[in-house]
């Protein structure tokens, strides 16, 4: 990997200044700050695996690097680059059961929120989704690659997951490839009312260069008014080299299609502060690298659509 470009002066300052800030916020009123950021996709476990198991699917697996990666872990990383609020995404090892997420989001009033993974075919769903509403949890995550993303259309389940999720305003999050993007927009136009985030601009440019073929499918769900994107994960898109510039023209064109209000930036981690990776570079490419982001832009991307979506 090469290192990000030394820091310009104003670089400088601004990363001190946030800093700054956000040392100066306690970690339970840190959302109130008005010029704070927010992650909208960061995971987070520990390595106590007896309090917090692995889901017997897992077992067998390699465990995960790093090994912990808790709250305290996370704020390292995001509270001297500013960022004070955190959406949770619930990590795949732990499949359906939310506790250590919703453990941290009970842990620290006001900094998180969550997003949860549910058994659909589960007895009781809406009770299950009300209680996790009640817990902090503002998103469901869906796994959607082709196969899975095809078959919700004939899942009565899935179906009535969307329809809930509607009814008590969670997000719907799908973790995409571009092949499952057609069939989210059948979902979409199905269910028009539900609010649809899609993650790491759908991971395009992960497996092969970024294209207008894949950029058209995700772009042809602007038409929808509750489809939101998160650009994100830059460490694994592209070049997957900071500063992540050559994503610049994938983000205008969300932008344009979208709009800065239905974008929101989000760093992935742990993920990104891996193999020479840095959080400070993910931020960084949002908050200064792209010359064509407005003022108005980035406060969007960078906390007032995920303000929105999961903390409004």
């Amino acid at each position: 990997m090469h290192p990000t470009s030394p820091p310009s002066r104003r670089d400088f300052l601004r990363t001190t200044a946030a800093a700054a800030l956000a040392s100066q916020l306690p970690v339970s009123a840190a959302g109130a700050d008005p010029r704070a950021f927010i992650d909208a996709h960061s995971h987070v476990w520990t390595p106590d695996t007896q309090r917090y198991p692995r889901a017997a699917a897992f077992a067998t697996k390699k465990a995960p690097e790093p090994r912990s990666f808790t709250p305290q872990e996370l704020f390292a990383h995001c509270r001297p680059e500013g960022v004070t609020r955190v959406v949770l995404i619930q990590m795949s090892f732990y499949q359906y059961d939310n506790r250590y997420m919703l453990d941290a989001i009970a842990a620290h009033p006001g900094v998180f929120r969550g997003v949860a993974v549910v058994d659909e075919s589960a007895p009781r769903l809406p009770d299950t989704l009300r209680d996790l509403a009640r817990a902090g949890v503002t998103g469901i995550r869906l796994y959607a690659d082709q196969a899975r993303a095809e078959a919700w259309s004939d899942s009565a389940g899935m179906q009535a997951l969307w329809q809930h999720a509607t009814d008590l305003g969670l997000a719907v999050c799908p973790l995409a490839h571009p092949e499952a993007l057609p069939a989210i927009h059948r979902m979409c136009a199905r269910f028009p009312r539900t609010r649809v985030v899609i993650d790491h601009c759908a991971r395009i440019g992960a497996r092969e260069p970024v294209n207008d073929r894949d950029l058209d499918q995700l772009c042809g769900l602007a038409k929808f008014d509750q489809v939101h994107v998160k650009t994100s994960a830059f460490y694994a898109l592209g070049a997957k080299q900071a500063p992540y510039t050559d994503l610049g023209p994938m983000i205008r064109r969300l932008r344009d299609a979208f709009g800065a209000a239905r974008l929101m930036w989000a760093s992935d981690c742990p993920f990104q502060v891996q193999n020479g990776h840095t959080y400070a570079a993910s931020i960084a490419l949002i908050r200064d690298r792209l010359d064509f982001l407005t003022a108005d832009d980035k406060a969007w991307m960078l906390r007032k659509t995920a303000e929105k979506v999961y903390f409004g």
